[in-house]
């Protein structure tokens, strides 16, 4: 496995393997990987001749009074996950080569990017937009990779690669959980014993509004209803939203004819964590 640093050593590397026709599998993360991400190597791994992994937290989806400084980082346990599960090469790029001081140009995703997440988080897909712009000139990937997790992010990229005629697959790659039904995600080493439990409302109000569905129940108000009693009884959880909405246009939904995507975000303790599920009837 490589470790490739800077730009131009990777624009190098990608040179090389498209002259061999190579295909090219990209899975890009914040580093401090967890299962979800190792699914999504594996999975590009089985998938393509050649796996890129970045690990770069990015600071322009962090807004000032969020946790760009405190994220969780280890390099070195994020390497050896990454050779472990089949990454050929780790793109670990500077923040000032990324970044420079006289960095103007950022891509946006209107109307997708201002709703759910972005009503709290404003500049937030703007950041995620721009990075991944990014890494697709440099990268050049066939494919990419994406966890369900983060819905609203991964109908924002395909919809982005879309609109400016990117000559990459986008790849959305199931959420894992935890055995006891809780989203993976690198905040949740943010939580305490006791805030840990309290998360896992969230997919226990996912699940009974699945239920609640598939018995016939089709009044969004009154499934909300019983979200938020369930979430609302952990005493360190604050509600940011619980949206019924259409999957490709994140538009709500006023009643549930056909597929919708249940997002919630939550704030536990003083951690945000987001969650969804794919509901049909």
């Amino acid at each position: 496995m490589q470790v490739i640093d800077s730009i131009k050593k990777m624009k190098d590397e990608i040179k090389k393997a498209k002259k061999g026709n190579l295909s090219i599998g990209f899975v890009p993360t914040m580093g401090y990987l967890h299962e979800g991400h190792i699914s999504l190597i594996k999975r590009a791994k089985l998938e393509n001749d050649l796996v890129v992994t970045s690990i770069f937290v990015n600071p322009t989806q962090f807004a000032p009074n969020e946790d760009f400084e405190k994220y969780p980082r280890d390099e070195k346990r994020d390497l050896k996950k990454c050779e472990e599960n089949g990454s050929d090469i780790v793109f670990l790029p500077q923040k000032e080569e990324m970044y420079p001081e006289d960095f103007y140009t950022f891509v946006e995703v209107e109307k997708l990017g201002d709703r759910l997440c972005g009503k709290s988080r404003p500049t937030h897909f703007r950041g995620v937009t721009t990075v991944l712009t990014k890494f697709f000139n440099i990268i050049q990937p066939d494919r990419a990779y994406f966890g369900q997790k983060d819905a609203q992010q991964l109908v924002i990229v395909k919809k982005m690669v879309e609109d400016l005629n990117m000559d990459v697959e986008i790849i959305g790659c199931p959420i894992v959980r935890e055995k006891n039904g809780l989203a993976i995600s690198s905040r949740n080493t943010y939580l305490s014993a006791e805030e840990r439990e309290d998360a896992l409302l969230l997919y226990k109000s996912l699940v009974l509004a699945k239920n609640l569905i598939e018995k016939g129940e089709t009044n969004i108000h009154k499934i909300k209803e019983q979200m938020e009693n369930i979430i609302l009884s952990g005493k360190n959880n604050t509600i940011d939203y619980i949206e019924f909405v259409d999957l490709k246009t994140l538009d709500p939904v006023s009643k549930i004819e056909d597929k919708v995507l249940i997002a919630i975000a939550v704030k536990v303790g003083n951690t945000r964590l987001i969650d969804n599920m794919i509901v049909s009837i």
